[in-house]
């Protein structure tokens, strides 16, 4: 990061293995972003914040690797990197995994546990509304499709939303811990931008060295998750 970087529009990549990438980058430049897409290790070191797509994770888990891009991801996301992960990002962010091929690699960073395709295949994708905490506005149109849901989720980890009504009420969908944000569902798919706001602001906070907010600080203490 440069030494003029609070000066200069956010960069924020995309991570562009595979996935809805040009959907997000829309979505980040009509908020101001500087937005790029991310394939290799250098593009990843250029930027103030991450977005991982939506898609296939074994598919950009196993590119990540062939590229090189899978160890300099995890020391980023340790390092302090705010990112956002959506779908299959959630995923690639979970420490560890269920319903997942043994060997299937993460990048970590978020301590839960994630149940892939846990909302059944894509025929049976779906829209819902899903009210998050330290958005305002009321409820989001959330786009499920193939979707993973948090099983559980660790004592730091801030739950920002749960699916309300039907088969899966109460399902976590939406998590946050520290700078690493990440959802089930697609915002990027609905016009709906109030998530990659709140992300956008994480990263400018970032870059202005400030100390960034829990998104639910001000309104209780926040949702400790835990087994469903």
């Amino acid at each position: 990061m440069s030494p003029s970087a609070g000066s200069r529009p956010v960069v924020v990549g995309v991570l562009a293995l595979q996935g809805d990438v040009r959907e997000h980058l829309a979505v980040l430049t009509a908020l101001g972003a500087d937005a790029v897409p991310v394939r290799r290790p250098a593009e990843l070191a250029a930027v103030d914040g991450l977005v991982l797509p939506g898609g296939e994770s074994t598919t950009m888990a196993k590119l990540a690797v062939r590229t090189g891009l899978l160890e300099p991801l995890r020391e980023a996301v340790r390092g302090g990197l705010p990112v956002y992960g959506t779908c299959a990002g959630l995923v690639l962010l979970a420490d560890r995994l269920l319903d997942a091929p043994p060997d299937q690699p993460t990048i970590g960073g978020l301590d839960v546990t994630v149940r892939r395709n846990a909302f059944g295949r894509q025929a049976e994708s779906f829209e819902s509304r899903v009210p998050l905490a330290g958005v305002p506005g009321g409820p989001l149109s959330a786009v499920f499709i193939r979707a993973p849901w948090v099983e559980e989720a660790g004592p730091q980890v801030e739950v920002l939303g749960r699916v309300e009504g039907g088969p899966a009420d109460g399902r976590i969908v939406a998590v946050r811990q520290g700078d690493v944000v990440a959802t089930s569902f697609h915002p990027e798919l609905t016009g709906d931008t109030r998530v990659h706001e709140m992300f956008v602001g994480i990263v400018r906070r970032a870059v202005g060295g400030a100390v960034a907010v829990p998104s639910g600080a001000g309104a209780g203490a926040p949702d400790p998750g835990g087994a469903l």
